[in-house]
């Protein structure tokens, strides 16, 4: 049996882009759930209406389909979960990342359950959605590391740069979290008209104004960051002025969009569909931001001192050069 699922390094590794594919694709069809008020479609969980199929109508065809994709999902990342240990060239910091995916995705439906149970509270329909965004970070580094050969990426000498790349990253989660807040007290409740959902009301009536412009304030940050060490790394790499294919270029053409689609949508009050749209860039953002901390790569040691690998193969050499006594 294992001989039959033994694959080589490229096999595995379309396999981990397939798994980020789908943990991708999820989280558009989870927002679509939400924006087309068919958050309660099924009101109990794992069933739909206490049955293993859902009654006919939109809202519970919308939201059942979403649970059945996830659970398409989940046998994906179960597959490469399995395959992580089963394959020719055995790697055990990927053996161990794969084994993260099933593993968040079996979370997400949990709290999936809880968020249905709970009648789509917004305390956990944020952190459903910010649970995808984390379940993504093992995801994107597995399918990274899988594209390299170990040991075939040297770690980076340019510490600043990575530091700042990795703060803004921190940035990007909170601005995700912040549009989270905004999602949750907005109109789209996720429930069909006759559903009573709480909304977040921590300011009261104006809690959504409030929360459109925290969001707003640290996604313009975020922009500015962005900039900010997309310039500071022309200076010190003295590269191209523009690379439309490295990730700090395309994630500051992504926050640009966003920042234009989000103001387009707050003027003309939230539509869904621009909603969803916003969403859905949100994820392709973060994956890029994923992108471009992987490759900035590990920090390399300060000035001065040697590597754990790089001793080793200094006394190799040695050892070899030392006549026989």
């Amino acid at each position: 049996m294992r001989e039959r699922l033994a694959i080589d390094d490229d096999q595995f590794r379309k396999a981990t882009y397939v798994a980020l594919f789908a943990l991708t694709v999820i989280v558009f069809t989870g927002a679509a759930v939400r924006l087309s008020d068919s958050g309660l479609g099924c009101p109990t969980w794992p069933r739909c209406y206490g049955k293993v199929y859902p009654p006919v109508g939109l809202h519970p065809f919308i939201e059942f389909s979403n649970r059945m994709l996830a659970g398409v999902t989940g046998v994906i990342t179960g597959v490469v979960a399995v395959l992580a240990f089963t394959r020719r060239n055995f790697r055990r910091d990927q053996a161990w990342l794969a084994l993260t995916l099933p593993l968040g995705v079996v979370a997400q439906a949990v709290l999936g359950g809880f968020t249905v149970r709970e009648k789509l509270a917004p305390g956990f329909v944020m952190g459903h959605f910010l649970l995808s965004m984390v379940v993504l970070i093992p995801t994107f580094w597995l399918a990274w590391r899988a594209t390299y050969p170990e040991g075939s990426r040297l770690r980076n000498p340019d510490r600043p740069m990575v530091w700042l790349v990795r703060g803004l990253a921190l940035l990007c989660m909170a601005t995700l979290f912040a549009g989270t807040a905004a999602t949750a007290a907005g109109p789209h409740s996720g429930g069909h008209v006759g559903q009573v959902i709480k909304r977040l009301t921590i300011k009261g009536p104006n809690t959504l104004e409030w929360a459109v412009h925290q969001h707003g304030t640290v996604a313009a940050f975020l922009g500015v960051a962005t900039v900010f060490i997309w310039l500071f790394k022309r200076r010190r790499k003295r590269g191209p002025a523009i690379d439309p294919y490295e990730p700090l270029t395309m994630l500051g053409i992504l926050i640009a969009a966003q920042g234009l689609l989000g103001s387009v949508q707050y003027e003309l009050k939230l539509p869904g569909t621009m909603v969803w749209l916003h969403v859905c860039l949100a994820t392709v953002t973060w994956v890029v931001m994923l992108w471009a901390v992987a490759e900035e790569g590990s920090l390399a040691p300060p000035d001065g001192v040697e590597s754990d690998s790089a001793i080793a193969t200094i006394v190799a050499e040695w050892s070899q050069n030392v006549p026989a006594s």
